[in-house]
């Protein structure tokens, strides 16, 4: 195992902090294990407890280690990246290894304010279905999807059971409409208290909102706001350097 070395101009916590981030990263402290306490890592280490627990915090900030009260501190899951892609979220969900899940929360037809319907392009009044779901990956809930699409581009769509079922896919099979574009903003935010009870978050807990239009051949078809858990979530994108003109 390596040490830390007193002479390095590398503080120590972030030492101590890149050694339990290898032990993490090669599995020799696997997912769920209890990592060592604060008194056996001070002693093993030579360090104060001071610097321990910075360097703890920080696994625990970046959602690499989680906390349980009486209990210890232990190896968190790893985060999933955001698909920074028009893609259905059982499709993601499968192509990562993991089994995508559904629960109806709310299923109904409603009528577009001006907001929404400037958003999809339709009239005001014009019906809307509203589609909200619970989605989870091998059971664990993940997040909020509200889902708004046109009844005229859909007409009977509330007639079909979602459970399990990509929305997307049943669009493309049901109705031809083949998702092609769309448009994504981010933002971070603070559940609120019904979303954090769905999602098993405390109180208060972090969450990532995505705000989504999807077009299906020019025609926006889908308006969708969904809330995902940050701590199960990060986003990853490639930089580029943008070309300079003469």
């Amino acid at each position: 195992m390596a040490q830390i070395d007193p002479d390095s101009p590398v503080p120590k916590y972030f030492q101590l902090r890149e050694i339990l981030l290898d032990l993490i990263e090669s599995n020799e402290l696997a997912i769920g294990a209890a990592i060592p306490s604060e008194r056996e890592l001070c002693q093993r280490f030579r360090l104060s407890r001071m610097t321990v627990r910075q360097a703890v915090d920080h696994l625990v900030s970046e959602g690499r280690l989680h906390r349980v009260p009486g209990k210890g501190t232990f190896v968190a899951r790893p985060k999933i990246e955001l698909a920074l892609q028009l893609t259905s979220f059982s499709d993601d969900m499968r192509a990562r290894g993991l089994t995508p899940g559904s629960r109806d929360l709310d299923r109904r037809i409603v009528r577009a304010s001006a907001h929404l319907a400037r958003e999809l392009g339709i009239q005001p009044g014009d019906a809307v279905h509203f589609i909200e779901r619970l989605r989870t990956a091998d059971g664990e809930p993940l997040a909020i999807e509200r889902a708004h699409i046109p009844v005229a581009l859909a007409p009977d769509l509330d007639a079909y059971d979602l459970s399990g079922r990509s929305l997307y896919a049943l669009l493309e099979s049901r109705y031809s409409l083949v998702l092609d574009a769309g448009e994504l903003t981010i933002d971070g935010g603070i559940a609120d208290p019904g979303d954090a009870d769905l999602l098993k978050l405390h109180r208060g807990g972090a969450v990532l909102l995505l705000a989504r239009r999807s077009f299906a051949g020019g025609v926006c078809a889908e308006l969708g706001v969904s809330t995902y858990r940050a701590d199960r979530y990060q986003l990853r994108t490639l930089l580029e350097i943008p070309v300079r003109r003469p």
